[in-house]
């Protein structure tokens, strides 16, 4: 069990904070000796920017490479524009290809200038092969330090040359069979090598049932062949088929957990990679946007309130019981939407099933829309005594529980559509419609009825 697992986390950084403040900086650096990387760079992200450059400035090269790679892309960034042009390439030595990939983007130009001149042509080329892909492709993800081997050769024959490697890629459970072309045949497991004869020619033990990822599949699409097919490691082609990588579990978990935090902060208009403690402007201008946006769905709403002002006026209830119908909608429009785009997601939902979602979820809402409509209408008749007034919000809030599933269902799918995140923009127009049809619906009625 980690250090910080031991000490609660709140415990371990207040006993930090402590020590940042009376710039005691040899006891902070001897308060992480006993800490993993992942650790570390969690509490460096935990404190604010001025601490956070003193902290950092005083870990060692070595253990700064580590961190580095468990770092958010902002608070990255931001330390090493701290670091002078000779600490980023020592801490930074020795990095995989992938890892090296996916920090070159944030390096001051001096810096990467210089990391690059401490590569062979071998590894310079395929650092620019590795970053000539998307970051959020397989190819973007991928590592190109491999083992592969011939079909034609023994298994003594590998473990001879594994041997002579004498050190193997980190998450190696497997080689990779390729022809003379370096086309991509099969893999082999470890554990088989292990347990097979020496002599035995390696070509019966290959499993061809390994498909390989093309380079160019999205990483999202990447994790979810992970998780149905329980992979370790997976091999990664270009569009010849030939080998040009392998995509392990601990890039996977990176790409799940940044999905995770895309879905949770993007309904909100955040960005996943912000710093808690960002400067205030930049906070700022990055939420304003979103404000603004939320603005003029709220004018969109209001617009239709104003449609019914005589009704308002004439009825001060309707107004009290407004807000009743829009929470409604908006809470079951966004159960929907949310199960919509997560299946959406993970594949479960496709154009050949979203017919059956929508029927579904909208005969949810009629069921729903029917039980909380009895509710919300006896508990209208016992406040105000109105039973006209108790119908109409009924039959508002059937309606509108309709609507809101129908759109729920159906809105992920036109979003992905028009190549909009629906985790960004779909909780926004949700919330206008089932708003908007609540608004309508419930005021329209009270105007013919009461």
């Amino acid at each position: 069990m980690s250090e910080v697992e031991n000490t609660s986390f709140e415990a371990y950084l207040q006993r930090l904070m402590l020590s940042l403040e009376a710039s005691l900086y040899e006891e902070t650096t001897a308060q992480l000796a006993n800490l993993h990387s992942a650790e570390i760079a969690r509490l460096l992200e935990a404190i604010p920017p001025k601490s956070r450059i003193k902290l950092w400035l005083n870990i060692d090269a070595g253990t700064q490479g580590d961190i580095l790679k468990d770092l958010s892309e902002n608070v990255q960034s931001q330390l090493l524009n701290e670091m002078d042009v000779n600490a980023i390439v020592e801490a930074t030595e020795g990095f995989d290809m992938d890892d090296l990939a996916d920090i070159v983007p944030n390096l001051p130009e001096s810096a990467l200038h210089n990391l690059l001149l401490t590569l062979d042509h071998k590894h310079r080329n395929h650092l620019k092969h590795v970053l000539s892909y998307p970051e959020d492709s397989a190819g973007g993800l991928m590592d190109i330090d491999i083992i592969t081997v011939r079909d034609d050769v023994t298994v003594r024959t590998v473990i001879r040359y594994l041997r002579l490697l004498k050190k193997m890629p980190s998450d190696t459970d497997k080689v990779f069979v390729v022809d003379r072309a370096y086309k991509y045949l099969g893999s082999i497991h470890i554990s088989v090598l292990l347990t097979n004869e020496a002599e035995q020619n390696i070509n019966p033990l290959i499993n061809k049932t390994l498909q390989p990822i093309s380079a160019d599949m999205p990483a999202k699409e990447v994790a979810n062949l992970f998780e149905q097919r329980n992979l370790i490691s997976a091999p990664v082609v270009d569009e010849n088929n030939q080998l040009i990588g392998r995509i392990t579990i601990d890039d996977v978990v990176d790409v799940i957990r940044d999905e995770a935090e895309h879905s949770v902060m993007s309904m909100v208009g955040l960005d996943e990679e912000e710093d808690v403690f960002a400067p205030v402007m930049q906070s700022s201008k990055r939420r304003s946007v979103w404000l603004g946006v939320n603005l003029i769905t709220v004018f969109i709403a209001v617009f239709f309130i104003g449609l019914f002002e005589a009704t308002l006026q004439e009825k001060i209830a309707l107004a009290i019981l407004m807000p009743v119908v829009a929470s409604m909608g908006g809470i079951a429009g966004t159960q929907t939407l949310i199960l919509a785009t997560r299946g959406i997601a993970t594949g479960r939902i496709t154009a050949s099933n979203l017919k059956v979602l929508i029927n579904k979820e909208v005969a949810i809402g009629f069921v729903n829309g029917i039980i909380w409509s009895v509710v919300i209408g006896i508990a209208t008749y016992v406040w105000f005594s109105d039973l006209g007034l108790s119908l109409v919000i009924a039959l508002a809030i059937i309606v509108n529980l309709i609507f809101a599933a129908f759109s729920g269902a159906f809105l992920p799918s036109l979003l992905i559509r028009f190549k909009i995140d629906p985790a960004l923009a779909g909780g926004v127009i949700l919330t206008t419609i089932t708003d908007v049809i609540g608004f309508v619906v419930f005021l329209g009625l009270a105007t013919l009825v009461i």
